[in-house]
């Protein structure tokens, strides 16, 4: 998220330095400019946000080396929610295209005379009111991108609150001569409730299986906790 907001930024300062080159050579033989014609090199306000919000989350993140168990999963916890409110703003923006695509749904039900059907043609004929196959698979890969980081910052925490793997994971540390927080690298894999943690550069990762099952939720469990924090605010209280 920080990259990509100082890319952004990196690309106006770009724009700017090519379009003030410009401008100067019009201006010195009598080139008149138009009106914001420099306006790909302002920074906006979106893009400063963007910036400001990934510098924060950065600036809060813990990169402490985890001395426990508890401590790694609640630090991949925190990554991975990180990565989650990317997601869904991203869902957010890929949402807003379809909708205003599929909007025409209501004019289509209505067109039954010649004027309304040449509307309804006119609007599927430009791009905002119609979709192509790559709006559809950023939309599919955006809801994809959430169901993925929403898992994983699910398994962390819930890893974390589960005293029995944390116990294991610290005792298998202890006999192996490692810190905790010096693993290279982790991951979980929900089909199999299994955490894999690495711990030297050998690749080599060690399993830890069958600790999170009592946490699953399908999707009927999940549609319903949607509709309650859309009704409430906030999830009921369990």
């Amino acid at each position: 998220m920080l990259i990509a907001s100082i890319s952004d930024i990196q690309d106006r300062i770009t724009d700017s330095a090519v379009l003030t080159v410009g401008a100067v050579g019009y201006a010195a033989i009598g080139g008149v400019i138009n009106d914001d014609a420099l306006s790909d090199g302002i920074i906006t306000t979106d893009e400063l946000g963007a910036y400001l919000e990934a510098k924060e989350l950065v600036l809060n993140h813990d990169y402490a080396i985890a001395s426990t168990a508890e401590q790694l999963f609640m630090q991949e916890h925190a990554a991975a929610m990180n990565s989650l409110n990317t997601a869904v703003d991203n869902l957010t923006a890929a949402t807003a295209v379809v909708m205003t695509a599929v909007e025409v749904a209501s004019i289509a039900s209505e067109a039954d005379t010649k004027p309304e059907q040449v509307e309804l043609q006119g609007m599927l004929e430009t791009d905002a009111y119609s979709l192509d196959a790559a709006e559809v698979n950023e939309y599919n890969e955006a809801v994809a991108a959430v169901e993925n980081f929403a898992q994983q910052a699910g398994a962390f925490m819930a890893a974390a609150n589960n005293d029995d793997l944390t116990a294991t994971v610290d005792n298998y540390a202890a006999q192996g001569n490692y810190m905790v927080g010096s693993y290279t690298a982790i991951t979980y894999t929900q089909s199999i409730d299994e955490f894999v943690i690495t711990w030297d550069d050998s690749g080599f990762g060690t399993g830890f299986q069958g600790y999170l099952t009592p946490e699953m939720k399908n999707a009927t469990e999940i549609y319903a906790a949607g509709e309650y924090i859309n009704q409430y605010g906030a999830m009921p209280t369990q």
